[in-house]
Protein backbone atom coordinates (compact mmCIF):
# COMPACT_ATOMS: atom_id res chain seq x y z
CA UNK A 1 0.00 0.00 0.00
CA UNK A 2 2.67 2.09 0.82
CA UNK A 3 6.02 2.27 -0.98
CA UNK A 4 8.30 3.54 1.62
CA UNK A 5 11.72 3.59 -0.09
CA UNK A 6 10.19 6.68 -2.01
CA UNK A 7 8.55 7.97 1.26
CA UNK A 8 12.54 7.38 2.47
CA UNK A 9 13.92 9.42 -0.64
CA UNK A 10 11.29 12.03 -0.02
CA UNK A 11 12.51 12.62 3.35
CA UNK A 12 15.97 12.67 2.12
CA UNK A 13 15.61 14.89 -0.25
CA UNK A 14 13.49 17.77 2.22
CA UNK A 15 15.34 16.92 5.20
CA UNK A 16 14.20 15.58 8.44
CA UNK A 17 13.50 19.34 9.65
CA UNK A 18 10.77 19.75 6.96
CA UNK A 19 9.40 15.68 6.50
CA UNK A 20 6.96 16.30 8.90
CA UNK A 21 5.85 19.92 7.54
CA UNK A 22 5.72 18.36 3.82
CA UNK A 23 3.09 15.41 4.88
CA UNK A 24 1.04 18.30 6.84
CA UNK A 25 0.74 20.04 3.48
CA UNK A 26 0.26 16.72 0.97
CA UNK A 27 -2.42 15.63 3.88
CA UNK A 28 -4.10 19.26 3.77
CA UNK A 29 -3.92 19.70 0.11
CA UNK A 30 -5.65 16.30 -0.92
CA UNK A 31 -7.83 16.89 1.81
CA UNK A 32 -8.95 19.83 -0.37
CA UNK A 33 -8.92 18.51 -3.52
CA UNK A 34 -11.12 15.33 -2.27
CA UNK A 35 -13.68 18.38 -0.77
CA UNK A 36 -13.23 19.78 -4.66
CA UNK A 37 -14.21 16.02 -5.75
CA UNK A 38 -17.61 15.90 -3.73
CA UNK A 39 -18.56 19.30 -4.88
CA UNK A 40 -17.99 18.20 -8.67
CA UNK A 41 -21.28 16.25 -8.99
CA UNK A 42 -21.21 16.76 -12.39
CA UNK A 43 -17.28 15.42 -12.20
CA UNK A 44 -16.81 18.30 -14.39
CA UNK A 45 -13.17 18.84 -13.52
CA UNK A 46 -12.85 15.07 -12.09
CA UNK A 47 -9.93 14.33 -14.49
CA UNK A 48 -7.69 17.33 -13.30
CA UNK A 49 -8.36 16.62 -9.60
CA UNK A 50 -7.31 13.02 -10.06
CA UNK A 51 -4.47 14.20 -11.86
CA UNK A 52 -3.61 16.64 -9.13
CA UNK A 53 -4.47 13.49 -5.99
CA UNK A 54 -2.32 10.83 -8.40
CA UNK A 55 0.78 13.47 -8.35
CA UNK A 56 0.72 13.85 -4.50
CA UNK A 57 0.05 10.00 -3.86
CA UNK A 58 3.28 9.54 -5.99
CA UNK A 59 5.32 11.74 -4.07
CA UNK A 60 4.55 10.54 -0.79
CA UNK A 61 4.46 6.81 -1.90
CA UNK A 62 0.91 5.90 -1.68
CA UNK A 63 0.76 3.41 -4.10
CA UNK A 64 -2.99 1.73 -4.09
CA UNK A 65 -4.62 5.53 -3.99
CA UNK A 66 -2.12 6.80 -6.95
CA UNK A 67 -2.93 3.92 -8.95
CA UNK A 68 -6.53 4.34 -8.79
CA UNK A 69 -6.43 7.83 -9.16
CA UNK A 70 -4.46 7.14 -12.52
CA UNK A 71 -7.35 4.67 -13.56
CA UNK A 72 -9.59 7.22 -12.93
CA UNK A 73 -8.16 10.18 -14.42
CA UNK A 74 -7.91 7.62 -18.15
CA UNK A 75 -11.22 7.47 -17.85
CA UNK A 76 -11.79 11.04 -17.26
CA UNK A 77 -10.34 11.69 -20.40
CA UNK A 78 -11.56 9.20 -22.66
CA UNK A 79 -15.63 11.09 -21.30
CA UNK A 80 -16.35 8.37 -19.06
CA UNK A 81 -15.97 10.11 -15.93
CA UNK A 82 -19.47 8.30 -14.40
CA UNK A 83 -17.60 5.36 -14.52
CA UNK A 84 -15.06 6.42 -12.12
CA UNK A 85 -15.49 4.19 -8.90
CA UNK A 86 -14.82 7.67 -6.49
CA UNK A 87 -15.52 5.41 -3.00
CA UNK A 88 -12.72 3.04 -4.20
CA UNK A 89 -10.52 5.84 -4.78
CA UNK A 90 -11.51 8.09 -1.38
CA UNK A 91 -11.16 4.63 0.53
CA UNK A 92 -7.78 3.68 -0.85
CA UNK A 93 -6.82 7.20 0.20
CA UNK A 94 -8.21 7.00 3.79
CA UNK A 95 -6.77 3.38 4.38
CA UNK A 96 -3.60 4.97 2.95
CA UNK A 97 -3.35 7.44 4.99
CA UNK A 98 -4.55 5.27 8.08
CA UNK A 99 -1.37 2.83 7.19
CA UNK A 100 1.00 5.60 6.84
CA UNK A 101 0.22 7.24 9.78
CA UNK A 102 0.60 3.83 11.84
CA UNK A 103 3.73 2.41 9.98
CA UNK A 104 5.64 5.75 9.47
CA UNK A 105 8.41 5.52 12.09
CA UNK A 106 8.49 2.00 11.81
CA UNK A 107 9.36 2.43 8.42
CA UNK A 108 11.75 5.38 8.46
CA UNK A 109 15.22 4.94 10.45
Amino acid sequence: MIHWPRVRQLRDEVGADEFDEVIEIFLDEVQEVIARVHADTARQDLEQNLHFLKGSALSLGFEVFSKLCQDGERLAAQGEAAKVGLPEILAAFAASKSVFQAELNDNLP
